[in-house]
């Protein structure tokens, strides 16, 4: 990974980017230095020390840059730093029902479950069942300090999860007085995205200053978006360009068409025989389906004159869930003596969150009509299959009458700190101790509203006429004609079936809708709880190296972690259209000892005004992974006062979480492009030849648009991830106005923990130099139509992650009195070029890679600029956001064996790239009131609309404002 061309390239970078010299993020260690500096706790050290004089990048951001965001989600402001990622944020986590409303960081996009989130110092309890990531929302952003993140492995400093680095809160734990903060924010295009916080904290200290205590309440509401509203919303998408004719002949293979909807299914029914698509108006009268124009896939198609009774996927979704918040808590701390002091922090989180998805529906389950004994079928459609001779056909119905699948989650946490910290003499030696103890629990209660029981459906659906009664019933109500071999389908309240019509909308009687629909429930619940203790000390009283005493830091800490989720009996049954999840539960505990060292070796002589050492080993041994190690070092030498270079190497460690290890085998439903389909053949030499041994056709068209059935799972065999993480830099902050820091990063992850995806094992089953029956064993195709229906996948330690790249921290302030102006200008910039983002699904063939950088969510170039200008009790920001051009497209690098490239081409699609976006925000703080302090702020200010191919939410775009310009405004009161 450490190769002299990575260097070399890492090299011009850094030319580049000082030719940029603007302004930043203000980082940690580019502070200038007053005359006497202090030692302090830092992230990424036990061991106090100057705060210039830690080897690893720091970045911090203060609470005056999160409350000049607007946006109360701080996983969302803190995604806006190039250095990390949006995948784990509130819009992120759109469409999961498990995990909306939360908010999680993705240091370097190496994954939420690889970031180790601490609050002031400590681990935190998670808040998504069985994972180790915390919950960001839980921590009120009106009680944060400031957030301090580092890069690079630090599972040394504090163990598992530190692979892609540490982001540390800290809080404001000793407040004195009373302080009421109000914000609200929306946008000004009436998308209806308002967000309100209001915040009371009090804080009182002893008469004889011994002891403080803090006491806060908050309370924000974010509203629900629809995805219709967004005002780049658009039911547009690709379709197959008719002009082309083939790969590689210079024409676009796939064109963006309007209107991509479904004539194959609709909230009124349709009735399908050999492609002839009969439905009806709301009201329940027959008529005929429009023709399309051209295709996406089987089941959608462009209709460029509209199409009232089609199926769209987007309009049932939503693009923000609604979340209300309440979060209560206090810190407490008092000094028993002059050497001991005690703490605590002790807080309880609900959120309320509400989110919509789209209706249940049946699609191709074979669901069949009697033309001739359902009541309800309308004469017209009778007489119309009359004349194809049709009896009974196949029926497709989209539920909106039912409503759509809500998802309600009500996500409560509650969490613990508490110890004694201190000092006391041994000797001569003055020893630094901490004894600490927390416990940690989030409960997840989850409904998910209005799921189809689908046998209820089968039998509600059969309906025939009551000869007894004339009426319209359930064959299985009514005997005389249930016919020989009859068996009830009705699986829920079996003997009350109540008939269905489904011809129209809301055409049903409530007993109907009720009988056939349910709720699904499941209870998460997380339990964190550790104990622990750190000693630090120097070797003044026994030697001192020529730079000063050599300071040390070790502890021990004991952590037990468990997870699980409860499932309802019905849904568990396998009767709803819900896949059928088993209960969950895991756990485990680590023990751990730790030390680390640092090493002062010169100070003050020529060509080494500071020259130190640093050093950390940790070994933890896991109930459920074994004894793993990891260790670090690092190095700050500055030749001259004022410049330094620094360093670290490390080897980190990420333990299996409880899903990765524990989960049961269970079913799901993913997306599953099929491999075999004739557009993509071409996209490996072995496939055309696979498929055909499979029996599949070379003209096969896959039934994409579908959701697959799948099963997922755990593997209590998974060893531990390991990474190796690499930085190198400099600092400078020899001049009295400017400070600057140029670093290299390379972080290399292997025996990766990742879950197979079903994507994956359908195209292994064709992509190897012949079928791979492992892989293929786990598919299922329907025999009519040879698509795939079902996929069989888990988690493996099988990936590898290589991820290098470049990031200038600068920072120039400036006093307009030198200029014969009032005011002081403060510029920061922070820029970061990824040179080399790759993923390797399998670490055993290194030649098939899959290039990350450049590609949506990881953008080769990401920048952050902010000035401010402050006058007496003026504060004037504004603040720019710059994302590179991404690529839709896969840009998988290299070729097959046919010269041809691996990945996607400029050719596969219109729109192959997403445009580079530059985002400008002004805020303007007013505090001359007496008390009271006025921000008013836009944010996106030239109003830059998303183009309707960028969705701006999920994983990979979130990281783009998809909101257009919307403005805020906070207000602070202190009595």
């Amino acid at each position: 990974m450490f190769a002299k061309n990575k260097i070399a390239s890492a090299m011009q970078t850094y030319c580049l980017i000082a030719t940029a010299l603007s302004g930043s993020v203000l980082a940690e260690e580019q502070k200038q230095p007053s005359q006497e500096l202090e030692k302090i706790q830092v992230t990424g050290s036990r061991i106090a020390r100057y705060e210039l004089s830690q080897p690893s990048p720091t970045i911090t951001i203060t609470s005056e840059q999160i409350e000049q965001a607007g946006i109360p989600d701080l996983a969302s402001v803190l995604a806006e730093l190039p250095a990390i990622g949006a995948t784990g944020t509130l819009r992120a986590n759109t469409g999961s029902s498990e995990n909306a409303g939360s908010s999680s960081i993705d240091l370097r996009r190496l994954g939420t479950d690889r970031t180790l989130v601490l609050v002031n110092g400590k681990r935190h309890v998670a808040g998504q069942q069985g994972s180790a990531v915390v919950d960001l929302s839980t921590i009120p952003t009106a009680m944060i300090k400031r957030v301090e993140v580092i890069t690079g492995g630090a599972s040394a400093i504090y163990g598992s999860d530190a692979v892609s680095g540490v982001v540390n809160i800290i809080t404001r734990d000793d407040f004195e007085g009373l302080e009421l903060k109000a914000s609200f924010s929306d946008s000004l295009h009436g998308v209806g995205n308002q967000s309100k916080t209001f915040s009371l904290v009090g804080g009182v200290s002893t008469s004889d200053g011994k002891g403080n205590a803090t006491v806060y309440i908050t309370k924000d509401t974010v509203n629900e978006v629809m995805e219709r509203d967004m005002p780049h919303y658009s039911e547009s998408s690709y379709v197959a360009n008719p002009a082309d004719t083939g790969e590689d002949d210079g024409i676009v293979d796939r064109i963006w068409a309007p209107n991509i909807l479904s004539e194959w299914i609709s909230q009124t029914s349709v009735l399908d025989f050999i492609g002839s698509n009969y439905t009806f108006d709301n009201a329940g009268n027959g008529q005929l389906m429009p023709v399309r124009g051209l295709s996406n896939s089987a089941a959608f198609g462009s209709f460029p004159d509209g199409c009232e009774l089609c199926f769209s996927t987007t309009r049932y979704e939503n693009f923000l869930p609604e979340r209300d918040k309440v979060s209560v808590g206090s810190f407490f701390n008092y000094q028993l003596s002059d050497n001991v002091k005690f703490y605590s922090d002790v807080k309880f989180v609900r959120s309320d969150i509400f989110q919509q998805a789209q209706p249940a529906y049946r699609f191709g389950e074979g669901d069949t009509v009697n033309l001739l004994e359902n009541p309800y079928v309308p004469d017209e459609a009778v007489d119309y299959f009359a004349d194809k001779d049709m009896q009974v056909v196949t029926i497709n119905k989209f539920f909106d009458e039912i409503g759509n699948r809500e998802a309600r989650n009500k996500r409560e946490t509650f969490r613990l700190v508490s110890g004694i910290a201190g000092d006391f003499t041994l000797s001569d030696t003055l020893f630094d101790y901490d004894v600490y103890y927390s416990y940690g629990r989030t409960e997840n209660d989850r409904v998910q509203a209005n799921d189809l029981i689908i046998g209820n459906w089968v039998a509600a659906l059969d309906t025939v006429i009551d000869p007894e009664t004339g009426l319209a019933d359930c064959r299985s109500n009514v005997a005389s004609k249930q016919g020989e071999g009859y068996s009830n389908p009705a699986t829920v309240d079996v003997n009350n079936c109540v008939p269905y019509n489904p011809f129209g909308y809301d055409q049903a009687s409530d007993e109907a809708k009720a009988w056939i629909s349910a709720n699904v429930t499941r209870e998460d619940t997380i339990k964190q709880r550790y104990f622990g203790g750190s000693i630090s000390f120097d070797s003044m009283e026994w030697f001192e190296l020529p730079g000063g005493a050599m300071g040390m830091a070790l502890g021990y800490e004991k952590r037990w972690e468990s997870s699980g989720s409860i499932t309802d009996e019905l849904t568990k049954s396998g009767a709803l259209n819900e896949v059928a999840t088993p209960d969950t539960y895991g756990q485990y505990d680590v023990s751990e000892w730790f030390v680390e060292v640092n090493l002062p070796l010169l100070s003050d002589a020529f060509l080494a005004h500071e020259l130190s050492l640093d050093g950390a080993f940790r070994r933890a041994d896991y109930s459920h992974a074994g004894e793993v190690d990891a260790w670090k070092v690092g190095f700050m030498w500055s030749p001259f006062e004022g410049y330094s270079l620094r360093g670290t190497y490390s080897e980190a460690v990420r333990a299996p979480n409880v899903t990765e290890a524990f989960s049961p085998r269970s079913p799901d439903f993913a997306r599953v492009w099929d491999p075999c389909d004739n557009t993509r053949l071409a996209n490996n030499p072995n496939r055309a030849a696979n498929c055909a041994a499979l029996g599949i056709p070379a003209d096969h068209v896959g039934q994409d648009n579908a959701s697959k059935r799948v099963i997922l799972g755990g593997n209590p065999n998974l060893t531990p991830e390991e990474s190796t993480s690499f930085t190198i830099g400099f600092v400078a902050t020899a001049f009295e106005d400017l400070s600057f820091s140029i670093d290299y990063y390379d972080i290399e992850i292997t025996d990766a923990i990742q879950s197979i995806e079903p994507q994956t094992v359908a195209n292994n089953c064709v992509d190897g130099p012949e079928l791979d029956p492992q892989f293929c064993g786990q598919i299922r195709r329907d025999p009519s139509n040879n698509s795939i229906t079902f996929v069989e996948s888990g988690y493996l330690n099988t990936a590898k992650l290589a991820l290098s790249g470049v990031e200038a921290d600068i920072n120039y302030k400036f006093d307009l009195a030198d200029l014969s102006l009032p005011g002081q200008v403060k510029l920061n910039l922070f820029v970061n070029h990824v040179l080399d983002y790759d993923s390797f699904e399998f670490q055993n063939r290194p030649d098939v890679r899959d290039r990350e950088d450049g590609q949506m969510g990881d953008p080769t170039w990401q920048a952050t600029f902010r000035a401010s200008y402050k006058l007496d009790d003026i504060n004037v920001t504004w603040s720019s956001r710059f994302i590179d051009r991404s690529a839709i497209i896969d840009l998988r690098e290299g070729v097959n064996s046919q010269g041809k490239q691996l990945g996607d081409n400029e050719e596969d699609r219109q729109y192959a790239y997403a445009p580079s976006m530059t985002y400008h925000d002004v805020s303007a703080r007013y505090s001359g009131l007496n008390k009271l302090s006025l921000e008013v702020g836009i944010r996106n200010v030239f109003d830059k609309i998303l183009p309707e191919y960028v969705g701006g939410a999920g994983v990979d775009s979130a990281i783009y404002d998809p909101w257009g310009r919307r403005a805020f405004v906070n207000i602070s009161y202190r009595f």
